[in-house]
């Protein structure tokens, strides 16, 4: 079962980082990636997560959040290693389409900007703070005037 859980979070993922890099960002295909994908994902997430916390679905050792040993024993199972993985899923491809607006919304909008964004894209897909990262220092770099400097909406 967790092996199917997996796959399917694996493939809605896949599926939504593809339109996310390759589709043309109107408003409703954005909304639609916000209100679908990550939606269900996050909801995925929780009730796998509330499973395992109340014990319904056992993880072979304590949900402990607090110490390395507990997490530890939460990822030791199918479930644990599902949930969590949904998790970086969720939270990988929500960062994604935050990027994706906000570069959109500071000109990264034309052709040119969109391959400067699709490697930042897919390392926040493949590995999402070192994306993240790279995003930033993008914006650091290209956006340096006194109205920038707050934190990017």
């Amino acid at each position: 079962m967790w092996e199917q859980i997996f796959g399917i979070a694996n493939l809605v993922a896949m599926i939504a980082w593809a339109v996310l890099i390759l589709a043309p960002r109107r408003d409703m295909v954005m909304q639609a990636l916000f209100f679908g994908p990550v939606l269900l994902l996050a909801l995925g997430y929780a009730t796998g997560l509330t499973l395992v916390l109340t014990g319904v679905v056992p993880t072979g050792g304590g949900a402990d959040f607090s110490t390395i040993e507990g997490v530890r024993a939460i990822f030791a199972s199918d479930a644990g290693v599902t949930i969590g993985w949904v998790h970086y899923l969720t939270f990988d491809l929500f960062v994604g389409l935050w990027i994706a607006r906000n570069a959109d919304a500071h000109g990264l909008s034309t052709l040119k900007g969109r391959l400067i964004q699709a490697p930042i894209l897919f390392f926040t897909f493949a590995a999402g703070p070192f994306g993240l990262a790279l995003y930033i220092v993008l914006r650091m770099i290209l956006w340096r005037g006194p109205s920038d400097r707050r934190i990017p909406a």
